[in-house]
């Protein structure tokens, strides 16, 4: 059973979010919450979120149990990035990019996958 959630338009670098999603894949959904409260990048608040939402998923709609669950797939994606103007001295332009990321999640059951 695959429970997948997922947020767009997360105003954090995708190569920010990269670096929290590879410390939390493969751990189970209570350790990965447990790393992420503790964490101090920026990009753990959203994805603590996701990997909450994909929970609140597996718990409402298919009745499975948060402790049997893991982080199975995990992934950030490039969003739109808007671009800003920064003027330089004698008259140059310098660009500001304000990238965006989003992130999807898929977690399965533990009990499924001895199967």
């Amino acid at each position: 059973m695959e429970v997948r959630a997922k947020t767009k338009y997360i105003h954090v670098s995708p190569q920010k979010v990269k670096l929290v999603a590879d410390m939390v894949r493969g751990k189970s959904v209570r350790e990965a919450l447990g790393l992420l409260r503790f964490s101090t990048r920026s990009a753990s608040r959203p994805v603590a979120k996701v990997i909450q939402s994909a929970a609140a998923n597996a718990e409402e709609n298919y009745g499975l149990s948060r402790d049997d669950l893991y982080v199975a797939r995990i992934c950030a994606d490039k969003g739109p990035t808007l671009k800003r103007a920064s003027f330089g001295a004698r008259g140059r332009f310098k660009p500001i990019l304000k990238r965006s990321a989003h992130v999807t999640v898929i977690l399965q059951s533990m009990v499924d996958s001895a199967q």
